[in-house]
């Protein structure tokens, strides 16, 4: 792809693709999405879109410089679905709780495209809202302007990083996923006490924990640590 997108007013086709839709900026990172979900990042090229688009695959050009122009704006409708619908309680912990699965569960919903997307700096209008949107929870909260950057720090990479993991698994092909699931069964479910006392003692427990993402009880870590900071002295 190259460097030829058209200024917005000039965008809109003057007649309907060959599936009788007029392109939109919308509609291919919507086709994006999909195609990715069913056949990963392989699906993120200029000739699959136009065929899924009924549209000549140039015609992409005139709405991203590139498929990495593409690629942020799909980082950016997931980070902006995350936010579809929130709104503040003035509770800063169950705001920031709330915001954190969201995250998670739009990047869960949309496993391909997350594994391409989550470690990307959009700086594009859903992001900065959600940048705005926690900061502000923070500084409001009471937080100092430098605790309050360092717990958005963590709080955000902690989000992304569990929703790249858990993403990655969710993308397996569902037999190697199964089989990964089995090995808290089949391997450490059955170690010797003798030998790995800790690991069968909790065995049991291992078991049915492993098989769901740490992700709320990380988030819980995160905010009871950032709650036990909250007007400390030494945080100015």
């Amino acid at each position: 792809m190259t460097e030829r997108v058209v200024p917005e007013p000039e965008r809109k086709r003057r007649r309907p693709t060959k599936q009788g839709v007029v392109l939109s900026s919308e509609l291919i990172v919507d086709t994006a999405l999909r195609l990715v979900g069913l056949h990963g990042a392989e699906a993120l090229t200029v000739r699959r879109l136009g065929a899924a688009l009924g549209a000549d695959p140039s015609a992409v050009y005139r709405y991203f410089h590139s498929t990495d122009d593409l690629l942020i704006a799909i980082a950016d409708e997931l980070i902006g679905r995350a936010q579809h619908g929130w709104r503040p309680t003035g509770d800063w912990r169950a705001d920031l709780r709330a915001i954190g699965l969201r995250i998670h569960a739009a990047y869960q919903a949309h496993p391909q495209a997350a594994l391409l997307a989550a470690h990307r700096t959009t700086g594009r209008a859903n992001e900065i809202t959600a940048v705005e949107n926690i900061l502000g929870i923070l500084r409001n909260a009471g937080f100092p302007d430098p605790e309050a950057v360092r717990i958005y720090h963590a709080f955000v990479d902690q989000s992304l990083g569990f929703a790249v993991l858990d993403a990655a698994a969710l993308a397996l092909p569902s037999a190697a996923l199964s089989a990964d699931y089995q090995v808290w069964q089949a391997s450490y479910a059955r170690l010797d006490a003798t030998t790995h006392p800790h690991i069968a003692a909790t065995a049991h427990l291992l078991t049915a924990d492993m098989n769901r993402s740490a992700y709320p009880q990380a988030l819980d870590l995160l905010l009871d640590a950032a709650e036990a900071r909250l007007g400390r002295p030494d945080d100015r």
